[in-house]
């Protein structure tokens, strides 16, 4: 094959690049097919196989007999619409690289992937620029994932069952259409890099402040109003994206508020007098709903409440490098409005700290909006 031998590249022994071959798919498998038979008797195995850009429509034959030891396998920016079975004799495969494909249809992954050598061996997929609308249920049972790339597919949802890929540490899902973020996503504890830019999401569950590896947090261009005051717990954040999202530009005060139930008032009387009960005194339904009781955030109320509560945005500084609109949760709509134009002289420290967006200078919003 010496039209296709002056494109093969080799960086090392372990390596073989068959990348941009201006020949037909039949005159690659041949060529792979010997390339096979030659390293049978050679020292070191062949660990990296790069096939992109080959017009390929679907896997070589020759993967299944003539490379027992790859440990890494590119077939990026072909036409594949399905992986075949020759992807389950890769018993060594720790990296597949398959982007910018036509996979998405029911047979895109081989059967019985969830089940074969690779749920133990593969820890980096990369299926972004294919056509998938879910996530593959086969996907969520590869145990090992470290990097999983789903980027500009036709994504609708993150499955709940995201959080059974334990050794997680990049999870790359931007370019989708996402709604919502399930609070599962939180039980990833390795999880280091989350990027869900470009989708429609509309809140961050609160939940995502139990990532307490995350480093790096990509939301831009999404559809966010507000973040949940936990996302602060995230300590370790270095980077954190937020441009292109409709966040707040000033606090909305009283957004809703129903008055609270004579049980809730008398619960909040017992709670703020510190009136003292023992279990005898009461029904256990009611132990169990003085035990559910939040504490007021605005440090001059003291209150507290239950079901009912007034929701502000307050902009918050973070890591001395953003300001972030987080949603505060009061016991009374007194809580987040002055009482009076002479009380302004003495503003609560929970207004002076959060300075009504309406005063709040144009640089430091930008800091918010441009992540």
């Amino acid at each position: 094959m010496e039209e296709a031998g002056a494109a093969v590249t080799a960086a090392g022994e372990a390596e073989l690049n068959l990348s941009r071959l201006s020949v037909s798919p039949e005159t690659l498998e041949s060529e792979l097919e010997l390339r096979g038979e030659e390293r049978r008797g050679a020292r070191e195995a062949l660990l990296r196989l790069l096939l992109p850009h080959n017009r390929l429509v679907s896997l070589p034959r020759a993967l299944g007999s003539g490379f027992p030891h790859l440990q890494l396998l590119d077939v990026s920016g072909n036409a594949l619409t399905a992986l075949g079975p020759e992807l389950l004799a890769l018993r060594c495969l720790r990296t597949l690289l398959a982007k910018n494909n036509r996979l998405g249809g029911p047979g895109a992954l081989p059967k019985g992937l969830a089940q074969s050598p690779l749920s133990r061996s593969l820890q980096v997929l990369n299926l972004s620029g294919n056509c998938f609308q879910v996530v593959p249920a086969s996907v969520l049972e590869l145990r090992a994932l470290q990097t999983l790339s789903l980027g500009g597919n036709q994504l609708q949802t993150i499955p709940a069952e995201i959080e059974n890929l334990r050794s997680l540490e990049c999870l790359y899902l931007g370019g989708n259409f996402i709604k919502e973020i399930p609070p599962e996503l939180a039980n990833l504890p390795s999880l280091n890099y989350l990027v869900l830019c470009d989708n429609r999401i509309q809140s961050v569950p609160p939940q995502l402040s139990q990532l307490h590896s995350l480093r790096s947090l990509s939301l831009h261009n999404n559809l966010l109003t507000y973040l949940p005051r936990e996302i602060l717990n995230l300590i370790h954040l270095e980077e954190l994206s937020l441009r292109g999202n409709p966040l707040v530009v000033r606090f909305v005060r009283d957004l809703t508020y129903d008055p609270p139930t004579l049980l809730e008032l008398a619960a909040r009387t017992i709670k703020i007098r510190n009136i003292s009960y023992t279990p005898c005194d009461l029904p256990g339904n009611l132990l169990r709903y003085l035990s559910l009781a939040s504490n007021c955030p605005n440090p001059k109320c003291g209150g507290v409440y239950f079901d009912c509560c007034v929701r502000q945005i307050k902009f918050v500084d973070f890591c001395g490098k953003y300001r972030l609109p987080l949603m505060h949760y009061l016991c009374s709509p007194e809580c987040s409005s002055p009482c009076s134009s002479a009380s302004h002289s003495s503003t609560s420290q929970s207004e002076s700290d959060s300075e009504d967006e309406i005063s709040v200078a144009a640089h430091r919003m930008q800091k918010v909006l441009l992540g």
